[in-house]
């Protein structure tokens, strides 16, 4: 049962969140599906293979676009924690002197965000884009060029079965703000009335609707997930909130030893790895 105090200011909340997750999920809708596309990444630390998913049509386009124009060439990898994740494509790290605090860098646009969840999920050697927090970017848009590859570690089924726990409690957070959303009209004049009665009763309506509906299709991981985060390893608390658009298909062990990279406070790599050259397969 959700819990929730302040009754006018969390609808009001819920309203706005609604109708943000309203208009994304439409420019999904929208999108069109390509095919697949091999990208090459030639790095000081080995090769490097990516897969772009066709499915994921925004980034894999921009994707190419960045390669094709020379963007990537001369990038270093900037951000990388062992046991998590390396990041790139922050263009100003190309002939950054050492020791300059890197990760700021953008082309000046964002990518809308692609979810194709739960068929891509941050399991080891996925490839996501980086993006700015949600107190700054409620609609989880990506950056225009940086990106990072997903090493993680692996879990138990006892940590799996917790994550589930939280991924249930926020899920029922969504569906409590659509539901707000479909009764925006009611709730603005019980507000208007200064009606904490019938907004009280409002509300747990809503709620108990809610947890009705959550039980009927729990959002728990699948069992592609959990054989993949049980075995190989990821970062499962990521999925949902950046899109990934890819994976490596060869050279992971060159991925493996840029994150065993020792770096500085700022996570950035003590000696540089950069990016050679990246190139479209096909």
């Amino acid at each position: 049962m959700l819990k929730i105090k302040h009754i006018a200011a969390l609808l009001l909340a819920a309203l706005a969140l609604s109708a943000a997750a309203a208009k994304t999920s439409q420019k999904m809708a929208n999108a069109t599906d390509k095919k697949d596309v091999l990208v090459d990444l030639t790095t000081s630390m080995g090769n490097i293979r990516l897969l772009l998913y066709g499915d994921t049509p925004k980034h894999l386009d921009n994707f190419v676009k960045l390669v094709n124009d020379g963007y990537y060439d001369g990038l270093l990898f900037h951000r990388v924690i062992n046991d998590f994740m390396v990041q790139t494509g922050d263009p100003t790290s190309r002939n950054a002197p050492a020791g300059k605090m890197l990760g700021m860098g953008d082309p000046d646009y964002k990518i809308d965000a692609e979810f194709v969840y739960p068929k891509h999920f941050h399991k080891r050697g996925a490839l996501a884009a980086a993006r700015e927090g949600d107190s700054t970017n409620p609609a989880k848009q990506s950056s225009g060029s940086q990106f990072y590859i997903v090493t993680g570690k692996t879990y138990t089924d006892a940590q799996l079965d917790q994550m589930d726990a939280r991924r249930i409690m926020q899920q029922k957070q969504t569906i409590f703000n659509s539901l707000v959303q479909e009764h925006r009209d009611t709730i603005m004049s019980l507000r208007r009335e200064r009606n904490q009665a019938a907004l009280q009763e409002l509300q747990d309506k809503l709620i108990a609707q809610t947890d009705s509906m959550a039980a009927q299709a729990p959002d728990t991981l699948t069992a592609a997930q959990r054989e993949a985060y049980s075995t190989l390893g990821g970062t499962p608390h990521l999925d949902g909130s950046y899109t990934v658009f890819g994976e490596v298909v060869e050279g992971m062990e060159v991925v493996d030893s840029i994150q065993k990279a020792e770096t500085d406070a700022n996570d950035r790599p003590l000696s540089d790895i950069k990016i050679i050259s990246a190139k479209v397969v096909r």
